[in-house]
């Protein structure tokens, strides 16, 4: 078996870290280099289980920084490169938009070039992918579904940001013929997610006996992804699709943020329930809306499934308990 190396940005990250895992699982034909910044939404927490794998290396950097591109791929001889590295949370691209062009523009551009110098002449023999969010194509009313034909219409600085990098990743391909691939996900959820995220926030607070923030009236819809069924379709993608595809990679489980709070206070109300007897929906707190907020995502999964075959598995039920569990331990 002929070894190769595989550059996994973020992969200190929520997403990124269960990546890595699945890969040094299902692929023990890849070596990881694993570069991540170690901003607050990279923890080597994430890595605790892989410290010591053979065929992990953790490297501290910033996707930013040339020369340190330049010297990673050409120390570690980098044949692949599968891109997590990026700023995420909504709130934060409405207060601080700066951060988000740097690192999902500048620094895309910054990887995308250490990976053409690197590959130059040899583009096939080599692979980029680069994972995206549904959040590009805007915002849907309460029918349809996002296609991989849907034109991008980004609604926040954030999936601004994400949509110029797609458009990167794009005309590097078509004008210089690097190998690339996109995907773009619907909301993730699972272990280790941050915890300014919306399900392990509802979590946190409620276990706290904290009010639990909802934004406007709850009714804004999502489609949610486990993380483990994501990072199967970036592995069925990146060894499968022909060059310059893209797919959306969907859970195909709507529900309005409403649905999702309730669901998580039924289910602590029985696997920890309240010393005072009260049902935590009691601690439901609706705020001001989020300024742009889309009201609803969904993406149709019928590309991938036609072409490569995949899937999502895991139902929202039990993934959802299996996410409570995690973080009920991590606080009580």
């Amino acid at each position: 078996m002929t070894m190769k190396t595989l550059l996994i940005t973020g992969g200190a990250g929520f997403i990124g870290s269960h990546a890595v895992d699945y890969f040094l699982e299902h692929h023990p034909e890849y070596r990881i280099i694993n570069l991540d910044k170690l901003t607050y939404a990279g923890s080597l927490d994430n890595l605790a289980s892989i410290q010591d794998h053979p065929q992990h290396r953790f490297v501290q950097g910033d996707i930013c920084d040339a020369p340190l591109m330049g010297a990673i791929f050409e120390h570690y001889a980098i044949t692949d490169v599968i891109h997590f590295a990026a700023e995420t949370h909504v709130d934060n691209s409405i207060i601080s938009p700066d951060q988000f062009i740097q690192t999902n523009v500048v620094g895309t551009f910054t990887l995308l070039e250490a990976a053409r110098q690197a590959w130059k002449g040899d583009y096939d023999a080599h692979r980029f992918h680069h994972i995206s969010t549904d959040e590009v194509y805007g915002s849907l009313g309460e029918t349809g579904s996002f296609t991989e034909e849907t034109p991008y219409a980004p609604n926040s600085p954030y999936s601004a940001s994400k949509a110029s990098s797609d458009h990167l990743v794009r005309s590097y391909h078509h004008t210089y013929g690097l190998n690339t691939v996109i995907t773009h996900c619907s909301n993730n959820y699972g272990p280790r997610q941050h915890s300014e995220k919306l399900i392990p926030t509802i979590i946190r607070k409620a276990l706290s006996w904290q009010p639990i923030p909802i934004y406007g009236t709850g009714n804004n819809i999502r489609d949610w992804l486990h993380v483990r069924d994501h990072c199967s379709a970036i592995s069925c993608v990146f060894h499968h699709a022909k060059a310059g595809e893209h797919y959306n990679i969907g859970g195909n489980q709507e529900l309005r943020n409403n649905d999702i709070v309730q669901h998580i206070c039924a289910l602590l109300n029985q696997i920890q329930p309240r010393p005072d007897g009260q049902d935590y929906q009691s601690l439901i707190r609706y705020v001001t809306d989020r300024a742009g907020h889309d009201y609803r995502y969904a993406v149709t999964t019928d590309k991938i499934k036609t072409d490569l075959g995949w899937k999502p598995r895991t139902a929202l039920a039990q993934g959802l308990l299996d996410t409570v569990k995690y973080f009920k331990n991590l606080i009580v």
